[in-house]
């Protein structure tokens, strides 16, 4: 990813750019994306931290476990973004689904894949972890 990408939330009321080369993209399917999401999996892209510009609106956070930060629009509710608080990388994580192009960047591999939901089958050739090799 040479360029930069544009997103946003499902209104428009907030949106971002990101620069720079994904660290590391996945698939998670943890019950506590699930959750967030409303969907069966969310993909993210990691970051670095500086990759990331609001360019309008201002999303909201909240603690959504003891070691992460969510973010999202006060307005729609799509989820926008992810953050450690302590003991991990220096990244943000953006949902890929909410990228203007989510087709220009791809998984790599899916994560937690034993927390999901049974009758979802992906046959995408992509690697598979019980839990996330980055935590």
């Amino acid at each position: 990813m040479s360029e930069a990408l544009s997103g946003g939330c499902l209104c428009g009321n907030v949106r971002y750019e990101v620069r720079g080369e994904p660290v590391y993209v996945f698939h998670c399917h943890c019950s506590m994306c699930r959750r967030a999401g409303g969907t069966a999996f969310q993909t993210w892209a990691g970051l670095e931290d500086d990759a990331l510009t609001v360019t309008q609106g201002s999303p909201e956070r909240y603690e959504s476990s003891s070691f992460a930060t969510r973010s999202f629009c006060a307005r729609c509710g799509g989820q926008l973004f992810y953050e450690y608080t302590e003991g991990q990388s220096p990244r943000v994580w953006v949902t890929v689904g909410t990228l203007d192009r989510p087709e220009a960047i791809a998984p790599q591999r899916h994560v937690f894949s034993a927390d999901g939901v049974p009758w979802l089958h992906m046959e995408d050739g992509l690697p598979r972890t019980e839990g996330d090799p980055e935590l």
